[in-house]
């Protein structure tokens, strides 16, 4: 509502797809920027097609790097399930296959074979012993090859006692038969690895056997998606090369005295899906406000968890974060709080600049911590960024930062206001009726809403405004629903209204009352009746918090001969600001202009605020300080009675300020405070007349003559209100009309000009000649 400008530029900035049109919603804290964001997202992006899931699995080739893989919408869970289906059936048919009565004796057949083999070897090694006169025997030493002589084995002994010739020749044959022992070692070493591999090939085949049409079923189901069906291969293989993690066993497994199932179910966690982005339950795009928006919840993080006292970690326990949920869609994140995170703007900026989303622990981007962990494959990145911050920030980041402006390149201009026209009209009181029904409030009445819509516009500091800054007008509304529930009334009613909008202001107006009490008690000098040369009341607004209200201040001008000029007491005690020095500076222009066409203009003239301990900023007061200076000059006294705002430029037209509203309810609050006179009222600036929005409790007394606003185009024709004196026009000749304020002051002038030529020391004095000095 009323935003016609910002939401051009959102449908732009949304629509356009090339890179670096992502959107900044500039506007100020209240006017419902950010719900107003969401709220055109969220029905934007229904027209949007849903995006993709996005899930990590095992990198069967290098664990430390999990693979990223992409699935249509609503797939990835159910890839989730089918996965752990696939576990829980292969963990069935595998324990049930390999307890079979067949599994074994088909072990036992392989077996058998290679027994025999074996049997058939030992046998042959040792009837060749026998025919070469040996007995052989296999013991726990080894093997032992016997002489034997006429049937009868030798003893030690009786080998020894054989002749050299006999015994050389049985240790020969002893050795031809050893050397052909080891050769038979190494058939059998052969045949038992050809034994394990023909196992092991065989448990192999049996566990495809048990699983293989499982997985023929989930490629057949997912052969539209490549990589998922790679992925599901690559599971196949492991599956089969690691049967043996399917079987149940005892604490065998584990190696651990105590039950611990959860260490069984661990080595199956590779075979599962982790699900970073879900888009299953999405109606289109999605759109994620980021409220929080630290490195970690911007791009997911790794967690880890403790196994037996050390930190552990894998692809299961990668933790999704705010980009993956905004993939191919929307993501809005406050500027304030992402500048507030460290390592957050430049992540993201790195992240929509290489377009994909990399999860890494910032300490070691930066090179704080460098430890092994897993390194996941990034994830493409494609969606539109919104950042919602202040204009100034926007000031800033557009000034300071080159990638900026490279990256977000459509601004959403939020304003503070908008036409006060019947249709805008309208359409706040729906939003009115809409704050009403969502939160169960009241509804308001006639003079209800005609209350609201008159203090929208009195916060929009214009009559024909109504302001869009929405958080203060539903708190309004508020407030206003709960003192009716309190007078059990069925509608929030004007009263109602006013007494929130009062009640608000007493909760905040402690430090107004206070100074308003010491100008009671002439603590503070502020006089609101009879006259004084060189002195005017001055109006400003202070700032607390979220209250404003107007203070009066005096101000007085001294003037005396000399070549100073204007000095502002406040700026040389550096309580003055710039714009306010600036002020002052240009009244000298002003001076000069009018006053020193025909002579030079030597005066010194101090300003001051009179009883000011604090910083004075703005140029609201320099037609006040410029008034005190002229009734100083003119010596012609100023009504007290009157207060005065406004700047002035150097031609002496007085112009527009700020908080004219509450300057004038301050000034009012002192007069009726000291006692209503009715000749009490305020100068203001002609053009800031469209600004007035004032209590109820002004208009009354200015419509009652006791308060008096008086709309001020010119200096001339303020010194006359505040005088009652005519402030004389130029004549022809060059002077001004006889007893006039500007006749009086260009006398004076002239007067002390020519003062200080009589008091000046000439610049050059006559040089005598040598001879009258005695000098040769």
């Amino acid at each position: 509502m009323g935003q016609e400008r910002a939401v051009k530029a959102l449908k732009f900035g949304l629509e356009i797809k090339e890179k670096g049109f992502n959107i900044y919603v500039a506007g100020w804290p209240g006017t419902g920027r950010t719900t107003a964001v969401k709220s055109f997202l969220e029905e934007f992006a229904k027209s949007k097609p849903l995006p993709s899931d996005w899930c990590y699995v095992n990198n069967f080739r290098n664990t430390y790097q999990p693979n990223a893989l992409r699935l249509p919408a609503g797939r990835g869970n159910k890839f989730k399930r089918d996965m752990k289906s696939l576990v829980e059936e292969a963990r069935r048919a595998i324990q049930k296959t390999f307890e079979s009565k067949d599994y074994h004796e088909k072990r036992e057949m392989i077996a058998k074979g290679y027994e025999k083999k074996r049997q058939d070897l030992l046998a042959e090694l040792a009837e060749k012993a026998r025919r070469d006169g040996f007995l052989f025997q296999i013991t726990q030493i080894g093997p032992i090859f016997i002489p034997v002589i006429q049937g009868k084995p030798l003893t030690d002994e009786e080998f020894l006692s054989l002749g050299e010739r006999v015994r050389e020749e049985i240790l020969k044959k002893r050795e031809v038969l050893e050397a052909r022992f080891k050769d038979a070692v190494r058939e059998i070493r052969e045949l038992e690895k050809k034994l394990g591999e023909e196992l092991a090939q065989a448990d192999k085949d049996i566990a495809l056997y048990a699983i293989g049409h499982m997985i023929t079923d989930l490629v057949e189901k997912y052969k539209d998606l490549s990589e998922v069906t790679a992925y599901l291969k690559d599971v196949q293989n492991d599956m089969i090369e690691h049967y043996e993690q399917f079987i149940a066993r005892p604490s065998a497994q584990t190696g651990l005295p105590f039950a611990t199932p959860w260490l069984r179910e661990l080595p199956l966690r590779k075979y599962e899906v982790n699900i970073v982005a879900d888009c299953s339950g999405l109606k289109g795009a999605p759109v994620v406000m980021e409220l929080n928006p630290t490195y970690t919840n911007l791009f997911g993080r790794i967690e880890k968890e403790a196994v037996f006292g050390a930190l552990t970690t894998d692809f299961t326990l990668i933790i999704a974060g705010s980009l993956h949920k905004a993939n191919d869609g929307f993501l809005v994140v406050p500027v304030e709080e992402l500048f507030k995170n460290l390592f957050s703007w430049d992540g993201l900026k790195r992240a929509m600049k290489n377009g994909r989303i990399v999860i890494e622990d910032p300490a070691e981007r930066y090179g704080f911590l460098t430890t092994k962990t897993l390194s996941p494959e990034p994830v493409p990145l494609d969606l539109k960024v919104i950042l919602i911050g202040d204009p100034l920030v926007f000031q800033l980041l557009y000034a300071y930062d080159p990638d900026f402006s490279e990256l977000f390149k459509v601004k959403a201009d939020f304003d503070i206001d908008m036409k006060r026209t019947e249709e805008n009209i309208k359409s706040y009181v729906s939003f009115i009726c809409t704050i009403c029904s969502r939160e169960n409030l009241k509804h308001l009445d006639r003079s209800g809403v005609a209350k609201v819509i008159e203090y929208s516009s009195r916060l929009a500091d214009h009559q024909g405004k109504l302001s869009t800054r929405f958080a203060i007008i539903a708190d309004l509304i508020r407030e206003a629903s709960f003192y009716a529930s309190q007078d059990k009334s069925n509608f929030i009613r004007g009263e109602h209204v006013k007494k929130a909008m009062d009640e608000k202001i007493y909760r905040s107006s402690l430090i107004q009352e206070k100074i308003r009490e010491y100008i009671e008690r002439n603590v503070l000098l502020i006089d609101t009746a009879g006259e004084a040369v060189g002195q005017v009341n001055g109006l400003s607004v202070m700032r607390i918090g979220d209250y404003e209200f107007g203070r009066p201040s005096r101000v007085t001008a001294s003037v005396g001969i000399g070549r100073e000029g204007l000095v502002d007491i406040e700026r040389e005690v550096k309580l003055g600001g710039p714009i306010h020095s600036k002020g002052v500076m240009i009244l000298g222009g002003y001076l000069a202009q009018k006053y020193s066409q025909d002579k030079p203009l030597t005066l010194s003239a101090r300003l001051v605020f009179e009883q000011s301990y604090e910083g004075v900023e703005g140029d609201s007061a320099s037609s006040t300080e410029l008034y005190a200076i002229l009734s100083r000059l003119a010596n012609v006294p100023t009504r007290q009675c009157l207060a005065v705002t406004g700047s002035v430029n150097q031609k002496g037209e007085v112009q527009a300020i700020g908080g004219v509203n509450e300057k004038i309810e301050g000034f009012f609050e002192i007069c009726k405070a000291k006692g209503l006179t009715g000749d009490q009222g305020v100068l203001i600036p002609e053009s800031n007349v469209q600004n007035l929005m004032l209590k109820e409790e002004v208009v009354e007394a200015a419509a009652e003559g006791k308060f008096h606003i008086y709309p001020i185009k010119t200096i001339d024709e303020g010194i006359e209100v505040l005088t009652g004196a005519k402030a004389g026009r130029r004549l022809p000749d060059g002077t001004f009309e006889a007893g006039s304020i500007n006749d009086k002051v260009d006398k004076q002038l002239r007067t002390m000009a020519e003062k200080l030529r009589e008091f000046s020391i000439p610049e050059t004095v006559e040089k005598k000649k040598p001879e009258e000095t005695g000098s040769y």
